[in-house]
């Protein structure tokens, strides 16, 4: 068989190398193109829900016990009705209480946080008496609460 009958296979290297020099071809074009263009300054980054992870250390000693779960159930977002238990919950805030899952709870927490804003928080604003509608009503009489100061030290 001659190298002219030979079949070229899809995997074989003959095959590859015109995709191959297509790509850097293409590539070396892009960056030559790009490489051409003024640097822009768009500013700060703006903040989002997916960059606002506070300290998941302080999260663990004191959002969950002090803030999330106190003994005091009345004043707890998991106990009695359970208005917040990942099983049985009635909102998008659902928490793991058996057993206690940290991560999991921490990365459903964060997504009702305000960083440039903590007293925006939704994980905030909504159990504060004054604050938007709750529907397990005001859980903390002011903001000045012992439990919303915990909350608020949680924010660098």
């Amino acid at each position: 068989m001659t190298s002219e009958s030979r079949p070229v296979y899809a995997g074989s290297r003959i095959a590859m190398r015109p995709a191959l020099f297509a790509t850097l071809g293409t590539l070396l074009l892009g960056t030559a193109v790009l490489g051409g263009c003024p640097t822009v300054d768009l500013g700060d980054q703006p903040a989002h829900g997916l960059t606002c992870r506070p300290d998941m250390q302080y999260f663990h000693d004191h959002i969950w016990p002090e803030y999330l779960a106190p003994s005091d159930t009345s004043r707890s977002c998991v106990a009695n009705a359970g208005c917040h238990q990942a099983a049985s919950g009635r909102s998008a805030l659902r928490l793991e209480t058996e057993p206690v899952d940290d991560l999991r709870n921490y990365a459903t927490v964060i997504r009702f946080l305000d960083c440039n804003s903590p007293v925006d928080s939704p994980l905030l604003s909504k159990p504060v008496a004054g604050g938007e509608a709750h529907g397990g009503g005001d859980i903390f009489p002011s903001s000045s609460d012992p439990s919303v100061q915990v909350f608020l030290q949680w924010f660098p």
